[in-house]
This record gives structure tokens, sequence and C-alpha cells, in this order.
């Protein structure tokens, strides 16, 4: 057959033969950002935890500030009322009182209802570290006295064990403070287990990021304790350090948690002991 011919034929094929459906487009959505999965924690903790005439105690990080921002939208539109807060920190301060938030202390009251903060890691016990931003004496204070004490976090932050995903902290004195690291280093229950790192920085909150030793807003020192490994027994690190002279607290938050609020890209979910 000629290829003139040929051609022909398969031209004719194609002609009559079935066309393939053409598929419609598919609009892909896009994943929340960290941000946006922060922001979502924060305002829902609010909406679900928080009425009228409460006292809160506010946390202090990226996280717990999106809780602070709901309230304070929810105390101007008359949402909420009789609301007053005790920051745990200076800048959750600051914060609060641009938005207007009344403030009070625990000198005045020491019982709160509720305090919302986020966390750096969160066990599957709901035990946490806390204090990457510097603030955990504080936060500690404040939280260890509410009556409900729920954590906000991204998916991010959920560990199978303490220890590897973020270094603990431990707030010193400035007075005899490598005594201090050394004595700290030397507990049972972290000897051979972790590294002992002086944070450094202009603020409690920049870790190791400039020349000068980082000073919390007690003008305390923070050691951040560096491990490689899961912390073996949490409980039992945490209650060495509290009773080792020198150290003003530590970043464990053990047994303290009544819920833990969750952002993923599957939605929102909370978690209790």
């Amino acid at each position: 057959m000629h290829s003139f011919a040929v051609a022909l034929l398969l031209s004719s094929a194609a002609a009559f033969a079935p066309k393939a459906a053409s598929r419609p487009s598919v609009a892909v959505a896009a994943m929340p950002s960290q941000d946006e999965l922060k922001k979502q924690v924060g305002y829902q903790a609010i909406d679900d935890y928080v009425t009228s005439g409460m006292k809160v105690g506010l946390g202090t990080g990226s996280t717990a500030a999106f809780a602070v921002e709901r309230l304070g939208m929810l105390l101007k539109d008359g949402t909420l009322k009789d609301i007053i807060a005790v920051p745990t920190s200076v800048r959750t301060k600051e914060q609060a009182e641009e938005l207007g938030i009344p403030l009070t202390t625990l000198d005045e009251f020491s019982r709160l209802d509720v305090a919302i903060d986020g966390a750096d890691e969160v066990d599957p016990d709901l035990n946490l570290v806390k204090g990457g931003g510097g603030a955990l004496l504080r936060e500690k204070m404040v939280e260890i006295v509410a009556d409900k004490f729920i954590v906000i976090v991204d998916e991010s932050k959920l560990c199978d064990a303490l220890g590897p995903g973020f270094p603990v902290p431990v707030e010193i004195t400035p007075f005899c403070h490598e005594h201090t690291i050394r004595v700290v280093g030397d507990l049972p229950a972290l000897k051979g287990k972790c590294k002992p790192v002086l944070r450094m920085g202009s603020s409690s909150n920049n870790q190791n990021d400039g020349d000068n030793i980082a000073v919390t807003d007690n003008g305390n020192y923070i050691v951040d304790l560096v491990f490689d490994k899961p912390i073996e027994d949490a409980p039992a690190a945490a209650a060495q350090l509290k009773n080792t002279c020198g150290v003003v607290d530590h970043g464990f938050f053990i047994g303290m948690t009544t819920a833990v609020i969750i952002a993923g890209q599957e939605g929102i979910s909370v978690k209790t002991p």
C-alpha cells in the first residue's frame, strides 16, 4: 500500500476514535501555615474555656499571643465582660495593655479560673517542656494556681518523649552561675545524658544569638539542657532540678495540663490526661 493511502487510513481512524473525556480542574486547598494553625488553637481556647467574670492567666509566646488577641477582641465587642487577667511576661503585659485587657497580679488574686499558654514539647502523658521564650518561672507561677491549664499547640509540638526535640530551659541565679551549671550537669537524672548550655543573647527570648548572657524578666540566667536521646524519667529530673540550690525553676511542666488543643492539617483535636 502506498504511504499516502496508509496516512489517509490513519487520519480517518483518528477522526472517528472516541475522544478522552476532559477532566474538570480541581482546586487544591492550600495547607494552613503554622501561624494559621497557632491562630486556630489560640482563638478556640478563649472561645471554649473563657466566660465573663473569669480571672485568666495569659501565657507567653507566638501561640499564646493569638489567645491574648482573641480575648481583646471579645472584650472590645462586648462578648466577654468583667475579665481580669494575669500576664506571664513583660511582652504579654504590653500586648494585653494595647488591647485594653484589664490586668492584675497574683498579689491580688492567688487563684485563677483558667490559664492558657503554648508549649515547646508535649509528650503522650501531656507533660510539657516550656520556656523557650524565657518566661518559664512566671508561666509556672501563674499556671499552677489556675483551676484549668489549657495548652495550645500545633501538631509539630507533639513528641513520643521529652528531650530531643527541644532544649529544656532551667532558670538559675546569676550568682556563681558556672558552679550551678556544673551541679545541674552532675544530677543523677541528667549526668552524661545532656549538655547544659548557658543561653546567650540580648534577651532571654533570643537563644544563643549574641555575646551577652541572656537575662530573664526576673533578672536571672537560663541554662538550656540539650538532649540527644529521650529523657528516661522526666519527673525525676524535674524533682532533682527543683531541689538544687541556685536553680530558680525549670521548664518541665509535669502533671499540670487540663487539656491540650492541637491544630493540625486535618483540623483541631483536643487531648486530656
